[in-house]
């Protein structure tokens, strides 16, 4: 192998306050001004944290096959684009002075290129015969944002060998690349990719093709609610109720950071302005302590409460469009806040709980979501000029519900409490059983005491083997509240049920929920004794949630299940047959039933769910009929919304 001296230039502390030409003169080149940024001091802690926790182990060892590349002992897997690392990894060189940060970004290049890259000029997903090409669009990302702004740090030889396979991706991303390309968030992120290219490269017809994607992309922003569809097709079809695919967490961390840069790059005002308000649009989705609420999206299986499993992050959409609206910066910091939440030993866990239920985290999210952080830095944005603290977010703004027509989902806010009821009804593809739809209390989220009630795919499948975590609990099972009946060994649920029926009503202060839908399976066949209706009814008031429900099952043995979202350090008591309480660091929750309440069984001390992360109290009902009531008890001395627990 070369030595580091044959690739790496002379890192000196002048490397450390280098600018950043691609932006330089832009309206987005701010001078720091304002003394309090915290989204910049938490992006840098953080960088700080994950990437000194990939340079460790980075394998070092010159003899392994696995020289250059990242693994995390518990997990155990290789992930073949570790090679995004590379463009952190020069961030890092060059703003602490360290070699060892670029002798690692030198030696997993290397890697990349022995492992993943191919003679058509893509990178594997993952390093097997026939993975997934089209994440080379990221990995040309990666590899151009290093050049840009950190060539000067690399070998004059080294610097051309990159350029010229550049060359090679970026014909590969413009010659198979079209608005169809997988789901579209690739095309989209081919935009910046290849308006990046022809910065650093001068090649016109990249650019050519950049707008050509991007000209047909804008079309995907839904008339109604102003949401990007895509995330599975087919494109052009809507669903029965006139729905399309939409994903809160790849648009979030992907799609529209990707737009966002290629239209700045590019001066496109006009589609600035499209994207401000799609911004807004997907905003109103982020709870308080900036979870994304991604409970109905098409391709919420790789759900992760924070955002999305193998995305990047949505620090560069929100933090540069800051100037646009002051509640863009409060995003991105809340979300920085919740990463950084969810970060032990210098990895990024995959979900709220995966910690406390001793669940393997996965090296993916660490790798992906530094480069967001990285791009925020490097690229500046406008610090309001008010407290950051002081900014509402839309889902903070308490006493108001909205209709999502685009999505038939409807949010509510109560003076404590954040709710989504969801009839959505566009699965991911071909795929069934996927997210949740019928009515669903498919979120409920109270000010001090977190997440409540959370939907998790209505049957946990790996859609995307190489992307998610095999489910090996025998008791694992969904998260969503729900009336369900096991018969003839099928599982018919009224959160299956796509042609469910929904509308709001006001009762006093009280904002209600009323939901119609039948029992069915995945196929969305009823059990052979007939059609079985149910009626449920969700009562929002100032601190507590009642919810009745009823069905014609005759005799069958019909349940409602209730899994409460409890971390599994959180203890619980019985109060009596009908009562129970559980204590948060925040408070407690008492779950009150007209019927004897049971609980199901548990591995450990809770249920969880992979999707989004989370453990919970699987509360049941025997009865076709009943009505529960969930009220909530807030310390006196309640934490803020940024520390409170989930």
């Amino acid at each position: 192998m070369p030595t580091r001296r044959t690739f790496i230039r002379h890192l000196s502390a002048g490397t450390a306050g280098l600018a950043v030409s691609m932006y330089a003169g832009s309206s987005l080149a701010f001078p720091n001004t304002v003394v309090q940024d915290p989204l910049g001091d938490v992006c840098k802690s953080l960088i700080s944290t994950w990437g000194t926790k990939l340079l460790e182990l980075q394998v070092k060892d010159s003899h392994s096959q696995n020289y250059g590349t990242i693994i995390l002992p518990t997990e155990n897997a290789i992930h073949g684009r570790s090679g995004d690392t590379i463009h952190p990894f020069l961030h890092l060189a060059s703003t602490t002075g360290n070699h060892a940060y670029a002798d690692a970004a030198v030696i997993l290049y290397r890697w990349m290129e022995r492992t993943v890259s191919q003679p058509d000029g893509s990178w594997l997903n993952e390093p097997k015969a026939g993975s997934w090409k089209g994440t080379t669009v990221f990995t040309t990302i990666a590899l151009a944002e290093s050049l840009l702004h950190y060539g000067h740090l690399l070998d004059n030889n080294f610097r051309q060998e990159i350029r010229d396979r550049l060359h090679k991706s970026g014909d590969y991303i413009s010659q198979n690349f079209s608005i169809d390309y997988g789901n579209i968030n690739y095309p989209i992120a081919a935009t910046y990719a290849l308006t990046l290219l022809d910065e650093l490269l001068d090649v016109p017809s990249y650019r050519k093709k950049a707008k050509a994607l991007a000209d047909v992309a804008v079309k995907y922003f839904t008339k109604k609610d102003h949401l990007l569809s895509g995330e599975g097709g087919p494109l052009d079809i809507p669903s029965p109720k006139g729905c399309f695919s939409v994903d809160l967490g790849y648009n979030v961390e992907e799609s529209l950071p990707s737009l966002i840069q290629y239209a700045i790059l590019n001066k496109d005002n006009e589609l600035l302005e499209i994207l401000t308000a799609s911004l807004k649009a997907h905003l109103q989705f982020m709870l308080p302590d900036g979870g994304w609420d991604n409970s109905w999206g098409t391709r919420n299986y790789k759900w992760t409460y924070w955002g999305s499993r193998t995305s990047d992050g949505c620090q560069p959409a929100f933090a540069l469009l800051a100037h646009k609206d002051p509640a863009f910066y409060k995003a991105a910091l809340q979300n920085t806040r919740l990463l950084q939440q969810h970060t032990h030993d210098g990895i990024l866990y995959g979900g709220p709980h995966y910690h406390s239920h001793d669940i393997t985290p996965c090296l993916h999210h660490t790798f992906c979501h530094i480069k967001a952080l990285v791009t925020t830095v490097e690229k500046g944005y406008k610090i309001p000029a008010t407290n950051p603290e002081s900014i509402q977010l839309p889902r903070e703004v308490p006493h108001q519900t909205k209709f999502i027509e685009d999505l038939q989902t409807i949010l509510v806010a109560t003076d404590k409490l954040r709710a989504t009821v969801t009839t959505y009804d566009r699965n991911y593809k071909k795929f069934k059983s996927g997210h949740t739809s019928g009515g669903a209390l498919s979120m409920l989220w109270h000010q001090q005491l977190g997440v409540i009630l959370c939907a998790s795919m209505n049957e946990y499948q790996m859609f995307e083997a190489d992307n998610m975590q095999a489910d090996n609990d025998p008791n694992s099972m969904p998260l969503t509240p729900r009336l369900q009946l096991i018969h003839n060994g099928q599982t018919y649920m009224n959160i299956q049920d796509q042609s469910a029926t929904f509308y709001n009503d006001k009762k006093g202060t009280d904002t209600i929920i009323h939901t119609r839908s039948t029992l069915v399976n995945g196929d969305q066949q009823s059990p052979d004794t007939g059609k079985i209706q149910a009626d449920i009814s969700y009562t929002f008031q100032g601190n507590a949630v009642q919810i009745k429900y009823s069905c014609d099952a005759q005799q069958l043995p019909t349940q409602f299940i209730l899994p409460v979202i409890s971390a599994s350090a959180e203890p619980w008591n019985r109060i009596n047959a009908n009562t129970y309480e559980i204590i948060k660091p925040g408070g407690k929750v008492v779950v009150t039933s007209r019927h004897a309440l049971g609980i199901l069984p548990v591995t450990g001390k809770r249920i969880f769910n992979f999707v989004p992360g989370l453990e919970a109290i699987p509360f049941v009902i025997a009865a076709s009929e009943g009505d529960i009531t969930l009220s909530f008890h807030a310390n006196s001395k309640a934490s803020s919304t940024r520390s409170r627990a989930l």
